[in-house]
């Protein structure tokens, strides 16, 4: 008898519960998950840029190629920022030999136009790399 009244109670409770409800996302919900990723994309963007331009600037110093601060950092970026960082930093890699390319076959692009013709190694990531 007491199986039955706790079966019962059991079965009572189950069915007349609330069920938790999934609340869609509204407009304001999808609008600040927006702005968010805009937020972490350009924050990533910064990031690679101002990795790029410490290289260049590595470079230039006679600083050792591929030493521990540098690898260090690129870790740090593709594991915050996930492969499209890499695909990111190897397309602005493609893009800048295109460019070099075109400007040593006397081919005139946008970017010599942004930068009047005369630019450093700086001053055009500046120009492929907008933020």
């Amino acid at each position: 008898m007491l199986e039955w009244l706790f079966l019962g109670a059991v079965i009572g409770y189950v069915a007349t519960r609330k069920k938790r409800r999934i609340r869609p996302m509204n407009l304001d919900d999808e609008y600040r998950e927006l702005v968010e990723s805009a937020d972490r994309t350009k924050r990533s963007a910064e990031e690679i840029r101002a990795y790029l331009l410490r290289v260049i600037a590595d470079d230039r110093n006679l600083v050792e190629s591929f030493n521990e601060s540098q690898l260090a950092e690129a870790k740090r970026i593709l594991d915050k920022t996930g492969e499209g960082a890499f695909f990111w930093m190897t397309h602005i890699a493609a893009q800048l030999a295109l460019l070099s390319a075109s400007q040593i076959n006397q081919i005139p692009t946008n970017v010599d136009i942004e930068l009047n013709g005369s630019a450093t190694a700086e001053d055009v990531v500046k120009v492929v790399v907008k933020v």
